[in-house]
Formats: C-alpha cells, sequence, structure tokens
C-alpha cells in the first residue's frame, strides 16, 4: 500500500526530528537526495547544463545545496532567484561552488536569465514547496514559458503552483516531469487534481518517521493477493459469494452482458440476473453459467443500463427489482440508472460509481446545484460531500480513481491510476460495476472492494490490448488471467 500523508502530519514529524539533530541536517539529506536524483536523470553530469529556479522557503534552500552539490560534480549551473530573500547558507554554498546566480524576481527574464533557461537541460523547480498555496502569478507563469520542451523538469517535493492538499485543480502550475519528495509521499503526489503535473515520483528517505493515519492511501499489485477472495478446499459456489446483478433494459441491452460477463470472470461463486426479455436472452446465450431470475445472494449490483423513467410494463417491473436490491439489507453496488434511485442515507454497506457528471447530478438532486467541471475541479470534496449525504462509500471513477469513504468512517481515501486512456469508452463501467460486486459479494468492504476492482479493471484493460485501443467486452474477458498472474507474485504465496 502506498500512503500519502497530509501536510501537517509531515511538518509535526520533522519538527519532533529536527530536535535531535544538528542545525541544517536535514536540509542537507535532502539536497544529497535531490542531487543524486538529478544526477542520475542527466547521466554524468559533467558539462551539463542546469538551472535551478529558487524561491523563498525552504524547498529553495534544497534546490541551492543540490546546486552546489551537481556544481562540484562538473556541471554548469545556473541559479534563478525566484524570490527575495532566499535561503542564505544555501546560496553561499551555491556560490561557492562556482554556481552562477541570477535574479528573476518578479519574473523578470532579461537575455541572460532567457539563454539559461532556453539552453538547460534539467530544470530544478524550487519555487514553492508543500507550504504553498495552489497557482502561480502570471510573471512566474510566463517565465516557465521560457524553458525548453526538451528540458527535464524536476521538482522539489511538489510541482510549483499545485495543490499541496491534492484538492483543486489549477492550470498556472509547474508540470514537472519527475517529482522528488522526502519522507512519504503527500496527498498532492496522488490524488487526481494535480497528480498529472507530479510525473514520476521519487521519495527519498531523510531519515524521518511519521506516526498517524494517511490522508490517501493507493492499493499496490501486492496487495492484492492479500484482498483477493480465493476459494479454499471447504469452499462452495454459494460460500465463495453470490451475486445478483440488476442491470439492462431494452435501450441498454449490452449493459447486462457486459456486467454479468465481467462478475463470471472476476470469480463469482455464481450470478443471479435479473432483468428485461431481450438483455435476459443475451445473457441466456453469451454468459450460460448465470442463473436468471432473483434468489439469495450476498450482494447486489443495480443500475448499469436501467432506465428508470421507462414506463413500459418491462421497464416498471425492471424498477422495481432495482428497489427492492436497494432495500434488501444486503451491501450493494449502485452504478448508472440505479444512481437515480438513491434519495436517503444508505444503512447497509454501498458503493456508488458514478462519473463526475452522474455525481454532480447526484448532488444537485440531494443538496446543492454543481455542475460537472466544479466536480471535477475538486473531485475529492465533492466526492466526500456525497459520501457524507448517503452515509456510503463514493468510487469516482476518472483517469485517477478515487474510493471516498464517508467522513464518519476515519478511513483514508483511496486514490487508484491503473488504467490506460484507451479505457476511456463504452461498456467499460458495465465491466468495473460487476468487477466491484463480485468482490462485495465475497465479503470486502466497499472501500477495498472498490479499490480492488479499480486496479484489476485498470490491469485488464491494459492486458486486452497492450497500448491501444480495447473494448469493454475484451476488457471483462482479461479479468481471470490478470487475477491469476496477481495472485502468483511472490508475496501471494506461504
Amino acid at each position: 500500500m502506498i500512503r500519502a500523508y497530509a501536510v501537517s502530519s509531515v511538518r509535526e514529524a520533522e519538527a519532533a526530528a529536527m530536535s535531535g539533530l544538528g542545525e541544517g541536517e536535514l536540509m542537507s539529506r535532502a539536497a544529497a537526495g535531490l542531487a543524486a536524483v538529478a544526477s542520475a536523470r542527466l547521466g554524468a553530469p559533467g558539462g551539463r547544463r542546469i538551472v535551478a529556479l529558487v524561491g523563498a522557503g525552504n524547498n529553495g534552500g534544497d534546490a541551492l545545496f543540490a546546486s552546489a552539490l551537481l556544481a562540484r560534480e562538473g556541471a554548469a549551473v545556473v541559479v534563478l532567484k525566484i524570490a527575495e530573500p532566499v535561503h542564505e547558507a544555501g546560496l553561499l554554498a551555491a556560490r561557492e561552488a562556482g554556481v552562477v546566480v541570477l535574479s528573476a524576481v518578479g519574473g523578470d527574464a532579461d537575455s541572460e536569465v532567457a539563454s539559461a533557461l532556453g539552453r538547460a537541460e534539467l530544470v530544478i523547480d524550487g519555487i514553492v514547496g508543500i507550504g504553498g498555496h495552489p497557482g502561480l502569478s502570471p510573471e512566474i507563469d510566463g517565465l516557465l514559458r521560457g524553458v525548453s520542451d526538451t528540458a527535464y523538469v524536476l521538482a522539489v517535493d511538489l510541482p510549483s503552483g499545485a495543490d499541496p492538499n491534492g484538492e483543486v485543480a489549477v492550470h498556472s502550475c509547474v508540470f514537472a516531469d519527475e517529482t522528488v519528495t522526502f519522507i512519504v509521499p503527500k496527498p498532492v503526489h496522488l490524488l487526481p487534481a494535480t497528480e498529472p503535473a507530479v510525473g514520476r515520483l521519487t521519495v527519498v528517505d531523510i531519515g524521518v518517521s511519521i506516526d498517524g493515519p494517511p490522508a490517501v492511501e493507493r492499493v499496490t499489485h501486492d496487495d492484492v493477493s492479500r484482498l483477493w477472495p480465493r476459494p479454499g478446499p471447504g469452499d462452495d459456489k454459494y460460500t465463495r459469494g453470490v451475486l445478483g446483478i440488476v442491470a439492462g433494459g431494452e435501450n441498454y441491452t449490452g449493459a447486462a452482458l457486459l456486467a454479468v460477463t465481467a462478475a463470471v470472470c472476476s470469480g463469482a461463486g455464481m450470478v443471479r440476473y435479473v432483468g428485461p426479455s431481450t438483455p435476459t436472452l443475451l445473457v441466456r446465450s453469451r454468459v450460460p453459467e448465470a442463473v436468471i431470475g432473483s434468489g439469495q445472494v450476498q450482494a447486489w449490483l443495480i443500475g448499469p443500463g436501467v432506465d428508470v423513467a421507462d414506463d413500459s410494463d418491462e421497464g416498471r417491473a425492471q424498477r422495481a427489482a432495482a428497489q427492492s436490491a436497494l432495500d434488501s439489507g444486503l451491501p450493494c453496488v449502485v452504478d448508472a440508472g440505479g444512481l437515480d434511485l438513491i434519495v436517503e442515507p444508505r444503512s447497509t454497506p454501498t458503493l456508488l460509481t458514478p462519473h463526475a457528471g452522474e455525481l454532480a447530478r447526484l448532488l444537485s438532486r440531494l443538496d446543492v446545484l454543481v455542475d460537472r467541471a466544479t466536480v471535477a475541479g475538486a473531485p475529492v470534496a465533492h466526492a466526500r460531500r456525497l459520501a457524507d449525504l448517503t452515509n456510503s462509500t463514493i468510487l469516482l471513477k476518472g483517469a485517477t480513481t478515487l474510493v471516498v469513504p464517508s467522513a464518519a468512517s476515519d478511513l483514508a481515501v483511496r486514490s487508484q491510476a491503473d488504467a490506460p486512456a484507451w479505457l476511456a469508452t463504452a461498456g467499460s463501467g458495465d465491466v468495473l460495476a460487476g468487477l466491484a460486486g463480485t468482490l462485495l459479494a465475497a465479503g470486502l468492504s466497499p472501500l477495498d472492494g472498490g479499490s480492488v476492482a479499480a486496479l484489476v479493471h485498470g490491469l485488464a484493460a491494459d492486458a486486452a490490448n497492450p497500448g491501444g485501443p480495447v473494448r469493454a467486452l475484451d476488457v471483462a474477458q482479461a479479468i481471470p488471467g490478470v487475477v491469476a498472474g496477481l495472485l502468483a507474485r511472490p508475496t501471494a504465496r506461504p
């Protein structure tokens, strides 16, 4: 599990560590780690051109000391001061090492500054640290446009201008090729509003331990062997978990087939399908393992392809079946059309799986009017609001998928970024819903079930056609091999 900690927790850990160390020791360790990464990315630094953008805080100090180390290794290093004053001891060390120091305070870019930026092979972003605010001034934003497209941008702790809490998306920030952070990851590194600016993440251990709960978690490949439900010799199809699926309609017949296929391929002990005549015929012909009709189940998947506005006889019957499943007192995954039936807080374990537009519609109906763009700009806050309103766990689908429990649970937000962009295709959400439903039927919590489902869903998309377009049905059919591969990892063996 990758764990990211709130900025306040990191600050407390740093203060506790510094009380037992010599002055400047932590900064020295951080600068050494930063310089080592820069050297590794450049190869032999001798003769290479490096520019460090240095602000007034400790990140600027890290960048200055790292610049001195790189200059001593033979690199041609230029420091651009973005603010005044900068770290005094770091500036002295840089100058003593032969670093050229220029001023770009206020965004001023004379010919010497512009030339240094344009010729740099590696740019160290030490403008703002984790104590900063989202966004950069227009002057600094303009200065950054002088960086060559071919330069490797290495951010210190976080891309300057990105929200340290990972809550708010802004356009005026550094977009790094790599971010070097210290001690532990922070929310900015894992959450969807800011992760695209982070690039590759490298965590440098500087000898500081941190206690307390994380703010954000990410399930890794090695966690699957611990969390995935594996049958034992005494299990049968009922003890492994029976999933009931209310899905599909005359207008969206494929959703039922995709959800049922995904559930069967995910290892459900049994799948019971409830739906209208046309999708029922499809399921009968393509998924003979599925049992048609209601019966005893351990969890329900409700909503893929369900049109609650369908006023035909079959449409009304499907809505009634969906409502009955919601009221069953069993764990539920609620997707697509089923979200329209959520009107009050849930009393049983529930995973709601909206995309940003559906989450906006739910909040607008249950709370206050918001639009899709507003949700996308602050996804954690809006998902948390919906989780609290509905007493549910929210799986907010996207390039980075969030799994957000209610605040009352005191559980960390989960953030998964395992899927190729090709997965943004019709029907992929139905596959994810069937996968998540299987895990809830097997006994996983909505938080674990949603997180593991998002990870496996993304890996199955890549396995279906690595590096190219995928169709949703192929993603479902790739699930068994992906799961087998994850369970076969060395950590999965006793």
